[in-house]
């Protein structure tokens, strides 16, 4: 009983009583400021780097967002399952299993973080020519990305360490642990970068130690509060009560489909980065500027969906039902209101900020066209977004995984080719607004259905 106070001390931990809107707000408000955080990370990256002579600093790590936000994507998958499992052991009582879980979870995201990095130094120029970088591009891409690979463990365990104290309801923590490590990030830039203060003028490189730096202090006071606060974490005797292979069962079975799911995404970006390198670096670096915007005005969506998983994840595992259907009511249509404000303040002041990230008007041209175009699917495609954290909570990924893959790989990478080959450039970005916005219409249609479905199905045989 200790082990259950301590797990919910400092906050509000029982997400199945109490107005859901509260739980709602409570659980998201900290979220955004985490998240603001961790996609200030590149966004004060690619600042930075766009103050350097030229456009090739900024074009090369316009090339590495493709392949590090596929590496945070899967190890994302991780940090929803921890999220996922967690919350729902905690809606059962089983305390003492969350605590192994935990433990064992954060050594397997370890020895999977150090796999990938393996892997990503050894082939780093493979990856990115195939991307479409030249040799000297792919130099440049080399500095930030070596490094970045080096330290890419501590990416990692942040994300599955913050997932397992939010699921006790506590989202205010790991905004916190975020918030400082992106105030160390914001410090380090421009002195590592331009070597100001006497520090040596590193560059990209520098950008990159900058990243790994902050990563690393936010990895260790996150596992600070899961040992000394919120008692989540266990060694010895205590450990071995619960084996390790049915901890990783647990997790896999979540992170695995979710991981691939997230991992999508990107993989799709490479591609779409692929076909604009053929028309220009200028495009590239515009695609590059409109993936952190789109990263940022998005935050409070994704706080949302983070902020609804633990509140159904735990409703779900004590079977109330009705309170996971409130709080999908609430979170979607939330979702519709914000996309389209800002969709319209992308439209209105697409060129001011473009002008923020680069002086090139090329680069700013197709910033402006993209803003023109994709922002009419926002409030549709950003559906599918609510109701793959839905399902991804209630243990069923499955669902998450079936809509992704055919909205990108069966609908996106066809839609994108032959937008290119009729209209190049902007072609690109119509398919991007066209298969938002027909997925998203779809997928929501079926999503609902089914969890109507669903929910009248466990009404008349609750068991």
């Amino acid at each position: 009983m200790d082990t259950k106070r301590a797990a919910h001390h400092g906050s509000k931990g029982d997400l199945t009583k109490g107005e859901v809107k509260k739980h709602l707000i409570r659980l998201t408000v900290p979220m955004i400021w985490g998240l603001l955080a961790i996609i200030s990370f590149q966004l004060v990256d690619t600042y930075y780097v766009s103050l350097l002579p030229g456009t090739e600093p900024l074009a090369a790590i316009s090339f590495t967002f493709p392949l590090t936000y596929l590496i945070f994507s899967f190890t994302m998958g991780f940090g929803i399952s921890m999220s996922s499992v967690a919350s729902r052991l905690i809606g059962e009582g089983k305390i003492e299993t969350v605590r192994s879980v935990v433990t064992h979870g954060l050594a397997l995201v370890f020895v999977i973080s150090m796999a990938i990095a393996a892997i990503g130094v050894i082939f780093h120029d493979t990856i990115f020519s195939l991307m479409g970088a030249d040799q000297q591009m792919t130099a440049l891409i080399r500095e930030y990305m070596i490094v970045w690979f080096a330290g890419s463990v501590f990416v990692s365990i942040p994300l599955v360490g913050n997932a397992a104290i939010r699921a006790t309801g506590d989202t205010f923590s790991p905004a916190l642990i975020m918030c400082v490590a992106a105030v160390v990030n914001v410090v380090l830039d421009p002195l590592l970068i331009f070597g100001l203060w006497g520090f040596p003028r590193l560059e990209l490189q520098g950008a990159a130690i900058a990243t790994v730096l902050a990563n690393a202090m936010a990895a260790l006071a996150g596992l600070y509060v899961l040992y000394a606060h919120k008692r989540l974490l266990c060694f010895g005797q205590e450990l071995k009560a619960n084996s390790f292979s049915d901890s990783a069962r647990r997790l896999l079975t979540i992170a695995v489909p979710v991981g691939l799911t997230n991992a999508i995404q990107p993989f799709v970006s490479g591609i779409i980065t692929s076909l604009l390198a053929a028309h220009s670096v200028h495009a590239v670096a515009a695609f590059g500027v409109v993936n952190r915007i789109e990263a940022f005005a998005f935050i409070v969506l994704m706080a949302l969906s983070i902020g609804m998983a633990p509140i159904i994840g735990q409703n779900w595992g004590a079977r109330k039902f009705d309170r996971v259907h409130e709080t999908l009511k609430l979170g979607i249509g939330f979702s519709v209101v914000w996309s389209l404000l800002i969709a319209v303040v992308l439209g209105f002041l697409a060129k001011p900020v473009a002008a923020l990230f680069s002086d090139d008007p090329e680069v700013i041209g197709y910033t402006v066209l993209f803003f023109w175009i994709v922002p009419v699917s926002y409030a549709f495609g950003n559906l599918i977004m609510g109701w793959a954290s839905a399902f991804n909570a209630m243990g069923m990924p499955q669902r998450s995984f079936a809509m992704i893959v055919i909205k990108m790989l069966v609908l996106m990478i066809p839609a994108v080719y032959l937008g290119d080959y009729l209209y190049g450039v902007t072609g690109i970005f119509i398919a991007i607004a066209a298969v938002g916005t027909v997925s998203g219409i779809a997928f929501h249609i079926i999503s609902w259905q089914s969890c109507k479905a669903r929910e009248k199905l466990l009404q008349e045989f609750p068991a």
